[in-house]
């Protein structure tokens, strides 16, 4: 048996960590911008308006593999804001099991890594890069 236990399926799951995370994020920022699962529409509340558009079109982005990479890097930096100025300073504590920060801080480290190693060979980007390649 050649090759290290489970490498064979690097790009794949690598695939779809980026669309799975990328839907979820949508629909993280859908909740904000259209009230989905019952939560109403924040598009008036500063800074729940901006982060919903940034979460909706970002994680179409990153589902789709557009621009893969500069939106893993702005997706990141969102959600540790997100992380710092909304769960761990409004409840004054750093520790995410008591902030309810689990999911920014877990998006945000996943975004870090499609932001170094890109989104997989099945993303918009590598058919756009294909189409053009003579």
């Amino acid at each position: 048996m050649s090759g290290k236990f489970g490498e064979k399926y690097y790009d794949l799951t690598l695939n779809a960590l980026r669309i799975v995370s990328g839907l979820l994020l949508m629909i993280h920022g859908g909740q904000k911008l259209f009230g989905w699962f019952g939560m109403g529409p924040m598009t008036g509340v500063w800074p729940f308006g901006v982060a919903g558009v940034l979460e909706f079109f970002g994680g179409i982005a990153i589902a789709l593999g557009f621009y893969i990479r500069y939106v893993a890097f702005l997706e990141a930096g969102e959600l540790a804001v997100a992380y710092f100025w909304m769960h761990a300073a409004k409840s004054h504590t750093i520790w995410p099991w008591a902030n309810r920060g689990e999911v920014p801080i877990l998006f945000c480290f996943i975004f870090l890594f499609l932001w170094a190693s890109g989104g997989g060979s099945k993303t918009l980007d590598a058919w756009l890069a294909k189409r053009r390649a003579p």
